[in-house]
């Protein structure tokens, strides 16, 4: 053999790898890295199952509230269709918060006893079913029959000025006892039960999806993710309300009818737009967001503070403390309920803060519920384009209110006092800008035998044309003067549109000095007065909103830390208690004491027709300020105390110096102590 031969042999037995590499221990640790890496992938995929959770809930809070904002959105729609006063409006909107009420106390008690995910996906189950009874009102129904209805019959002379009409009172009696009787009297109780449901469905949604979050995301992204939820939950009714503005452009039969059997137009105020359209899209949203939840886990491992998810061995290591709340039992928990909501609100700044939001969150309440039709009659718009300007303007700077609120108090590190300061002056500002809004507004139009009630003697023109007294079919003349019907204006015929069923005029008017007359009202000539109006309202909305998240630190600061989870359920039971539920009620009282010609329909009042617009302005935005200045005496209160408090803290302090030529120095014990506390 060569010596190029050995030294051949010695390379190869060099880069042949040594065989202990291969040996039972090296499997094992290979066995248990490829195990670990399967972990931390599994690890990997529940991070982006929390992350899908996230993404989910918020959906669903959309889809949620977008239930809630569309019900305000098309509630006057609701009313004209059904013949419903205010007062009964209100009831139906603030209906919801009774199942909440009932039912929210127990959300703390539950917590994480029960499988959340899958009770937020039965809850969002139970708001579907809801928003579909709330559309089905619409199906159980007739075609809307308004008074001097217009056949597909171009020789129907219904509604103007005849000498017989014993065939017209005929057929409303008929219609009256057939129709009335039956479908009609169900629908509020129908619509109340699509509310109750709608309030209990919601009360495990955002709590249990809160709390699911916070409990498995990383301190780092907790705050992220909430932050997502709260925007959701802010846009929210925006969404409803420009949703409700689209879906009110369509007629409300437009599933029973074709386009040419319409003979309204948008701008008369016998128009209803399809109402239950946008229910019926809701519903379907809330089932599809729904259905996730059903596959969540009970629970998941805690991401880390980088955003990772933490083994769960460490995850054992790391167990929170247990919640004091989850111990003890439902006799227990009921029990001690009312002793801690009692010592919490023995706290003032607790009780004045809390009273604060109550009185903001009441005008927020009836706002959200009437704005649109007091802009809608006040300015002769319609309800489509109400709710855009309440969906498009008023909800996104109230929410830009909000963030820019909690960036400044971030940016300043506002103390509690700071806090109590800023809701003060925001508040204070607010009131500048509610108060001019009373001023903004024109008196009631002039219309004939209504307004002004001087007139009502005067209508020797239309004697002998035997008009119902029923009739409602606004009609403006030439010479400016609105009238209620063409009938009560005189007029013996009218002209029609050849391809369609809609008037074009009407003519040979005995009550009108032109003789001819156009349908619908005169409108109360205000419109160059809506955009300062919308200015000052949505100007108001942005600077009230910069109150809300200090308001929320003061609560969260002035409390026990063992008592905070009780403050938060206390608060959000008063706001439905005192705010949520009574306000829009009590805006549909106000509203309907300004009433100067009620609706008639088989005898009885339904919808109001004409109102007394100096007294619905005042009224209405009269509300608006009342509960600004209570809010803003509650926080000057809560502000009072927290300075007295701290010049207390002062002074207790102060006694601990002495002065010396002017100088605070320690005193003699301060100074002892102190100099014994030195190191040798």
């Amino acid at each position: 053999m060569t010596a190029s031969d050995l030294q051949l042999n010695s390379d190869s037995q060099r880069s042949t790898p040594p065989s202990r590499s291969r040996g039972p221990f090296n499997s094992i640790k290979i066995a248990v890295q490829e195990s670990r890496h399967d972990d931390l992938v599994g690890l990997e995929e529940h991070a982006s199952m929390l992350t899908l959770f996230v993404l989910c809930h918020g959906m669903l809070q959309l889809a949620q509230l977008l239930v809630s904002g569309y019900l305000k959105s098309s509630i006057s729609t609701i009313e004209r269709r059904y013949g419903f006063s205010s007062q009964k409006s209100g009831i139906l909107a603030s209906f919801n918060e009774v199942g909440n009420i009932v039912l929210i106390v127990f959300v703390s008690f539950f917590g994480s006893r029960v499988h959340r995910p899958r009770f937020i996906g039965g809850g969002a189950l139970v708001v579907s079913l809801a928003a579909l009874i709330m559309a089905m009102p619409h199906f159980i129904s007739g075609p809307y029959q308004y008074t001097d209805h217009i056949s597909e019959s171009k020789d129907d002379d219904s509604g103007l000025c005849q000498l017989e009409s014993s065939f017209q009172s005929t057929l409303s009696n008929h219609s009256c006892t057939q129709q009335e009787s039956h479908s009609q009297q169900g629908v509020f109780p129908l619509l109340l039960l699509g509310q109750l449901l709608l309030g209990i469905g919601g009360v495990p949604i955002q709590p249990f999806g809160i709390s699911y979050i916070d409990d498995y995301a990383s301190k780092r992204n907790s705050p992220l993710y909430l932050g997502i939820l709260l925007a959701v939950t802010s846009i929210g009714p925006a969404f409803g309300f420009m949703m409700g503005s689209f879906m009110l452009r369509f007629y409300v039969d437009i599933d029973k009818m074709s386009k040419d059997q319409i003979g309204l137009e948008r701008g008369d105020p016998r128009w209803v737009g399809a109402w239950w359209l946008g229910f019926l899209v809701a519903a379907s949203f809330l089932f599809l967001t729904s259905l996730p939840y059903l596959f969540f886990p009970r629970q998941m491992p805690k991401e880390e503070n980088g955003g990772d998810v933490t083994e769960p061995r460490a995850e054992e290591e790391k167990k929170p403390l247990p919640d004091p709340v989850q111990e003890l039992t439902l006799t227990q928990f009921l029990k001690s309920f009312p002793r801690i909501a009692l010592r919490t609100l023995r706290n003032p700044i607790y009780l004045l803060v809390v009273l604060a939001q109550v009185h903001l969150a009441a005008m927020v309440a009836g706002l959200a519920t009437f704005m649109a039709k007091f802009i809608e009659r006040q300015f002769t718009q319609t309800a489509s384009f109400s709710n855009m300007m309440i969906g498009g303007v008023s909800i996104p700077l109230a929410v830009l209110g909000i963030v820019l609120g909690g960036a400044l108090m971030r940016r300043l590190s506002m103390s509690t006092r700071g806090s109590a300061l800023m809701c003060t002056a925001a508040i204070l500002m607010c009131m500048l800008t509610a108060l001019p809004l009373l001023l903004l507004g024109c008196s009631t139009q002039s219309v004939t035998g209504v307004y002004p009630t001087t007139q009502k003697g005067s209508l020797g023109c239309k004697a002998g044309c035997s008009c119902p007294t029923e009739t409602f079919n606004p009609v403006c003349g030439s010479d400016g003067v609105e009238f209620i019907s063409p009938c009560h204006a005189g007029c013996m015929t009218k002209v029609q549109d050849n391809n369609t069923i809609k008037v074009l005029n009407y003519t040979n008017c005995g009550c009108i000095n032109g003789s001819h007359a156009l349908p619908g009202t005169c409108g109360s000539n205000c419109e160059h007065l809506l955009l300062p109006f919308m200015v000052l309202s949505a100007l108001t909305c942005f600077i009230a909103s910069f109150s809300q998240t200090p308001s929320y630190m003061m609560i969260l600061r002035t409390v026990k830390t063992e008592d905070k989870s009780f403050a938060v359920g206390v608060q959000y039971m008063l706001f439905r208690m005192l705010a949520f539920l009574p306000a829009p009620v009590l805006y549909g009282i106000a509203i309907d004491t300004t009433c100067i010609l009620w609706g008639k329909k088989c005898g009885r009042n339904t919808s109001c027709h004409y109102y007394n617009m100096d007294l619905f302005r005042q009224r209405f935005l009269g509300l608006q300020v009342l509960f600004v200045c209570g809010a803003f005496i509650c926080f000057l209160l809560s502000l009072l105390i927290l300075r007295h408090r701290a010049g207390q803290q002062g002074q207790q302090a102060g006694q601990r110096y002495t002065v010396v030529n002017g100088v605070k120095s320690p005193d003699n014990n301060t100074a002892s102590k102190e100099l014994q506390r030195m190191p040798a």
